[in-house]
């Protein structure tokens, strides 16, 4: 295979070789350099390998880094959950078989590499009573429950059912690992899972859980 060479020496046109030279380290300087204090972002689409181990590229005056295709994965439960009453319960998920960098047992999910990631948690909360229900969902890291992070729900309703969600950031280390905990303040409360009954369309799963590392 051929690898691009530097541009002749122009001794008659030295300023149009400077450019010319310019150009091309900033396109292969990527496959010989890491980066270091003396890099500058000052043109756009300058590709290094950072110090800890990630590619960043050039971009608006800064080197941002670039993402690798890993930690991500989708996790399910596919049955009911049921709870005991003002007990706080620790959700138990199935992996899907395309996650990388992260992995599940039991409750505990944990995550291979450091990093920012953005955690997108659903639940199909159901009531098999008329009285109101109440349903809280937080999250733990390393086991500590994480500050300003429940998120309440009330059921009013014999039977009724209705999917809660939300999307959060976690800056976590390597091998930290990510816990869902719940709890009602009545058994009656529960996760539902249902089977197809409409139009031969999948069954719901009670929870699902998505994360996606966004950066380093």
């Amino acid at each position: 295979m051929s690898r691009e060479r530097p541009p002749p020496y122009a001794p008659d046109n030295p300023d149009q070789w400077a450019e010319d030279l310019s150009d091309y380290l900033s396109r292969v300087r990527s496959t010989v350099a890491f980066k270091d204090a003396d890099d500058k972002a000052t043109n756009d689409g300058i590709i290094l390998w950072d110090t800890d181990g990630y590619p960043v590229v050039s971009k608006g005056s800064e080197f941002r880094q670039i993402v690798l295709a890993d930690g991500y994965g989708f996790f399910y439960i596919s049955s009911n959950v049921t709870f005991t009453a003002n007990t706080a319960t620790a959700l138990s998920y199935t992996a899907d078989s395309n996650n990388t960098g992260l992995s599940v047992s039991g409750s505990e999910i944990t995550f291979e590499e450091a990093g920012k990631y953005m955690v997108s948690f659903s639940a199909q909360i159901s009531s098999s009573s008329s009285s109101t229900v109440n349903f809280a969902f937080w999250p733990q890291i390393n086991g500590s429950n994480v500050s300003n992070s429940t998120m309440k729900n009330a059921l009013h309703q014999n039977n009724a059912a209705l999917v809660v969600s939300r999307t959060a950031l976690f800056t976590v280390n390597a091998e930290d690992t990510l816990k869902v905990m719940a709890a009602v303040d009545d058994a009656s409360g529960k996760l539902e899972a249902i089977a197809s009954s409409i139009a031969s369309e999948p069954a719901a799963p009670s929870s699902t859980l998505s994360i996606v590392r966004i950066s380093q």
